[in-house]
C-alpha cells in the first residue's frame, strides 16, 4: 500500500516498517519486499547483504521469485560470496517450477559452463522451457542454438522462428539476428519461419 501509493501517500519509509514487521513474522512475500526495499535503497539505506539475508529467509521458505532472485545474486556476488554453484542450486530449485527466468539463467549456465558441467543439450532443454513461456532472453539464446546447432539440430526456420518472437518483444539483438539469418535462408524458409511464429502460442508449465 505504502510501497506503491494505492490509496495512501506513497511512503517507502512507512512500507519498509510494514514489511519489517510482517517479515520478523516470517511471512516470506514480505520478507522478498524487504529485501528489494534494501537492494533498492527505498526506506533504508541501501544494503544488499541485509537483502541477500532478507531473500535466503524468503527463499529457504520456498518462495520462488526469491529463489530467482537469490540465485542471481550468487551470480553477481552481490551481497553474497560469488558462488556459480550456488547460484545454480537455487536458480534450479526455482526453474524446477516453472520460473521462466530461473530456467533461462539455468540454460546459460550450461551453455557456459558455470556452476555446472558444460552442456549444449542441457542448455537447449532449459532454454526451451523458458522459451515456451513466453519469455523472450530464453527465445533469443535458443534461437541462437538452432542457428549454431548446439544442443540441436541446426535449423535456420527454428532459429528465424525464436529471433522474431523475442524481437517482437523489443530485444534489439534479436531483430538483428533475425537479419543475419535471413541471409543464410531461402524465400521458402523465411516464409515459413514467420507462418510458425504468427501461429506460435505461449504454454503454461503444469
Amino acid at each position: 500500500m505504502y510501497d506503491d501509493g494505492l490509496g495512501v501517500r506513497q511512503d517507502y519509509a512507512e512500507a519498509t516498517k510494514c514489511y519489517g514487521m510482517a517479515a520478523a513474522l516470517g511471512d516470506a512475500d514480505a520478507e522478498l519486499n524487504l529485501a528489494r526495499m534494501y537492494s533498492t535503497g527505498h526506506g533504508v539505506p541501501r544494503d544488499d547483504v541485509e537483502a541477500a539475508k532478507w531473500l535466503r529467509r524468503a527463499a529457504d521458505q520456498g518462495h520462488i521469485a526469491a529463489q530467482a532472485v537469490l540465485g542471481a545474486m550468487y551470480t553477481t556476488g552481490t551481497g553474497v560470496a560469488q558462488s556459480y554453484t550456488e547460484a545454480v542450486m537455487w536458480e534450479r530449485k526455482a526453474a524446477d517450477r516453472g520460473h521462466a527466468a530461473a530456467q533461462s539463467i539455468l540454460g546459460s549456465a550450461y551453455e557456459d559452463g558455470k556452476g555446472v558441467a558444460q552442456s549444449d543439450a542441457e542448455a537447449a532443454r532449459w532454454f526451451v522451457k523458458a522459451a515456451d513461456q513466453g519469455y523472450a532472453p530464453a527465445q533469443l539464446n535458443l534461437g541462437a542454438l538452432y542457428a549454431k546447432g548446439r544442443g540441436v539440430p541446426q535449423d535456420y526456420v527454428q532459429a528465424y522462428m525464436w529471433f522474431s518472437l523475442s524481437a517482437a518483444q523489443g530485444i534489439s539483438l534479436a531483430a538483428k539476428n533475425c537479419e543475419i539469418a535471413a541471409r543464410l535462408m531461402t524465400p521458402a524458409q523465411i516464409a515459413q519461419a514467420k507462418t510458425l511464429a504468427a501461429a506460435w502460442k505461449p504454454k503454461t508449465e503444469q
